[in-house]
């Protein structure tokens, strides 16, 4: 129900409104001084305020202000029964959605209260879904704490003010377009559109005209005028996820766009000029590329003016916690299956593995048990057959040689125990110590007795 303030020093015309508006479906609230109604919105969630213009003390006119100072979007409609042509100027020169004369027509009055209420739920809208898209790609709720990925919000916040090319390195699966987002998002272009596209999924021509748009009749099948990429990102931002795969041809035409801003769509003559931010990604080493001449080393550093590394989520296991608390969270949802737990040999083989495929591994991992779990606890036999690997052997015969003594081979083959585990966790003792299946302070015990820093 959309709430309605009503401001006038006449109890009759508060009446009266009331009357009036209540079978409407509005919720109603009354006020007969300005100072009344300023505490009034302050403190409620209004949709819409209609005030008198002449009060005693404070007047609708700088009620008007103070409801502009507070609640900007909010929209007010001013009446009075000495209309005069200045003042409904002034009144709208100070954003009043309206102007309205004493003794007004009621059906008039209706209609500009459901037109203005119309236009603040607009708004409010509007706003809302810009919030939540800003929400989602704020950088701090890019997924991870570990040093890595703090140094990488450092660099966001640090980039996202610039209008300088950034570009995004790390192997597949890391969560490269994330980050691109989560610059736009914090940048001043938030507002403005981010669009993407894959260099590496397009043949040549159709890249071309990706990009750049093609006219009518540009080539077989083009049927109709399009815009490209950095035509739809103009005051925004154009994504460019996988570069390194871009045609040599197509980098020279990237360059010039990048020096100039401007282009022809393919088949075109007219020169478009566009303002866009450029940011861009790959997995593959560029600058190796760059030497083995597969990329012009002049595209390249217009490209990397910043550079943005993303580990492989085996160099960052500290984020494996966090990251899978995420995914149960959100498949857990999707399931009807929330509040699920993984057992502690869950946890081991989580940290065993290598994770190829990164991130998007992980995800599709915790997506893969939610799904199997018959509910209350993951355990290993939820997971793919080739993370659990084979039944575990050990050849006594093949790696301890006859001559040494239990103790020695015991101490030996622990201490290699926790070198490895620390190294595949990072070097975090409360994960290399769930691994292994043993307490943070046993962890630390042995190393001290091995000698071993981290």
């Amino acid at each position: 129900m959309e709430t309605i303030l009503i401001v006038d020093d006449e109890k009759n015309y508060r009446v009266v409104l009331e009357a009036l508006l209540a079978p409407e479906g509005y919720e109603i609230i009354t006020a007969g001084r300005a100072a009344e109604a300023l505490r009034i919105i302050r403190d409620s969630d209004l949709d819409l305020v209609i005030t008198d213009m002449k009060m005693p003390g404070m007047s609708g006119m700088d009620l008007l202000d103070e409801c502009r100072k507070i609640k900007p979007d909010v929209p007010v409609i001013m009446m009075t029964a000495y209309g005069t042509i200045e003042m409904a100027v002034e009144a709208m020169k100070k954003q009043a959605y309206d102007y309205i004369t004493k003794p007004f027509n009621n059906e008039e009055l209706k209609l500009i209260v459901k037109k203005a209420l119309e236009r603040f739920r607009l708004a409010r809208e509007n706003r809302r879904l810009s919030e939540a898209l800003s929400d989602r790609y704020r950088y701090g709720n890019i997924i991870g704490k570990s040093r890595p990925m703090r140094e990488i919000y450092d660099l966001i916040s640090k980039v996202a003010q610039s209008r300088a090319s950034v570009m995004i390195t790390g192997p597949s699966g890391t969560g490269k377009e994330l980050i691109a987002k989560a610059i736009h998002y914090n940048s001043p272009r938030k507002n403005r559109p981010f669009i993407s596209v894959n260099c590496g999924a397009l043949t040549e021509t159709l890249l071309e005209s990706e990009l750049f748009g093609h006219e009518k009749g540009a080539f077989t099948g083009a049927s109709a005028m399009k815009k490209g990429r950095f035509e739809r990102a103009d005051g925004g931002t154009l994504f460019l996820d996988e570069v390194g795969d871009m045609p040599p041809s197509l980098q020279v035409k990237l360059l010039r766009v990048l020096q100039e801003m401007e282009f022809e769509r393919v088949g075109g003559t007219r020169t478009i000029q566009v303002d866009v931010r450029v940011l861009s990604a790959s997995n593959r080493n560029i600058r190796e590329d760059v030497g083995r001449g597969l990329f012009r080393e002049d595209l390249f550093y217009r490209l990397n003016v910043m550079n943005i590394e993303v580990l492989p989520l085996r160099e960052r296991a500290d984020d494996i916690p966090l990251l899978v608390k995420h995914f149960l969270d959100k498949y857990g949802k999707e399931e009807g299956k929330e509040n699920l737990e993984l057992s502690p040999e869950a946890w081991k083989v989580l940290y065993a593995h290598p994770w190829p495929g990164n991130v998007r591994e992980l995800e599709n991992v915790i997506e893969r048990a939610v799904v199997l779990n018959a509910g209350g606890q993951i355990t290993p036999d939820d997971f793919p057959a080739e993370m659990r690997g084979a039944e575990f052997e050990f050849d006594v015969e093949r790696l301890v040689p006859l001559h040494v003594s239990l103790p020695k081979a015991l101490e030996q083959i622990e201490e290699q125990l926790i070198r490895r585990a620390l190294t595949q966790c990072g070097n975090v003792q409360a994960h290399a110590a769930r691994m292994l299946g043993i307490t943070k302070s046993l962890i630390q015990h042995k190393m001290k007795k091995y000698n071993i820093t981290v």
